[in-house]
């Protein structure tokens, strides 16, 4: 168990001392259940715990409902976002001759047709204008006042960044599957951001550096939260199967070696040992052992699976 588990496990424990921790759900269910371990001539593993709503809530434990869903076919890839091509524009002198001002820097977003630089022109030595040719968020600036600059010098950079390009790497057999046309959630690996967006295109040549397929998708960037040359990952959804009972993945624990949830009812919480079909990276198909509508523990279930565990411990004790 990885230390946050514990440290929610001591949470959960410390809050249910305080309500009397974990007890019976019925008396005589359970004076019935040791009679018959004691005819078996053995003890049966704890299968329930009770835990007060309140407590519950604190804890974070969550349940819904399980019911029927989707198991999509995803694939996961990663890639780079890029300015859209055609959106890129070099400003550039027309005549050679020494900058006399600058009036943009890296990161300043500006307008198509706003003053960016003043040049005096050698050929007539007087001052000429060099505009923006498109508005968007400069992203170079090449030159500085008193230099001279040549003839079609480039002096800055501009992009307009409200919709970029996510070029991402498909390799291997995955190529095959991937097509034009699916859904595919964009995640930034530097903070988690996600957007969702349509595949576009495969690309019909092969980048050559990492000899990987390239699929290429737009992602929409009017508040700027998106910047080129970011590294970002990207679920492709190729494929979705209806199911008629899934739980998130969420959901599930092992008890001695079965796949199990946990089942709510009231303040009781039961293991439910299930089988299990397909699956995706959020939901799992249940094959038996649950049904449509029963509440499932959905978040902080290996807290009750802690609570459950305690008392086999204390039992053994």
């Amino acid at each position: 168990m990885k230390w946050t588990h514990w440290i929610s496990a001591l949470t959960l424990a410390v809050l249910l001392g305080a309500c009397g921790g974990a007890t019976p759900s019925n008396e005589a269910d359970h004076e019935e259940g040791e009679a018959h371990a004691a005819e078996e001539g053995h003890e049966e593993a704890p299968d329930r715990t009770t835990i007060a709503a309140k407590v519950a809530q604190d804890a974070g434990i969550r349940v819904a409902p399980a019911a029927a869903g989707i198991i999509a076919d995803e694939h996961e890839v990663q890639g780079l976002l890029t300015p859209v091509e055609g959106r890129v524009a070099k400003v550039m002198a027309r005549f050679p001759g020494p900058i006399r001002s600058l009036r943009a820097n890296v990161g300043d977003r500006v307008r198509a047709g706003q003053p960016l630089a003043t040049i005096e022109s050698n050929l007539s030595l007087t001052t000429y204008t060099v505009p923006a040719p498109i508005s968007g968020v400069v992203l170079a600036r090449n030159a500085s006042i008193g230099t001279v600059a040549s003839e079609s010098a480039v002096l800055y950079e501009i992009a307009d960044l409200s919709e970029l390009w996510v070029d991402l790497h498909i390799f291997g057999a995955d190529a095959q599957h991937i097509t034009a046309g699916v859904p595919v959630r964009v995640t930034r690996l530097s903070d988690g951001l996600t957007a969702e967006t349509t595949l576009e295109r495969v690309l019909p040549g092969t980048a050559t550096a990492s000899q990987s397929t390239v699929a290429r998708a737009t992602i929409r960037n009017l508040d700027g939260l998106w910047r080129p040359g970011s590294a970002v990952k990207a679920r492709v959804t190729v494929d979705q199967a209806p199911a008629k009972l899934v739980v998130p993945v969420t959901a599930l624990q092992t008890a001695e070696d079965q796949d199990v949830v946990y089942v709510q009812q009231g303040d009781t919480y039961r293991v439910r040992p299930v089988k299990l079909g397909r699956r995706d990276a959020e939901r799992v198909e249940v094959l038996d052992g649950l049904k449509a509508g029963e509440r499932v523990v959905v978040a902080q279930s290996f807290l009750v699976k802690a609570d459950i565990e305690k008392s086999t411990v204390e039992e053994d004790h």
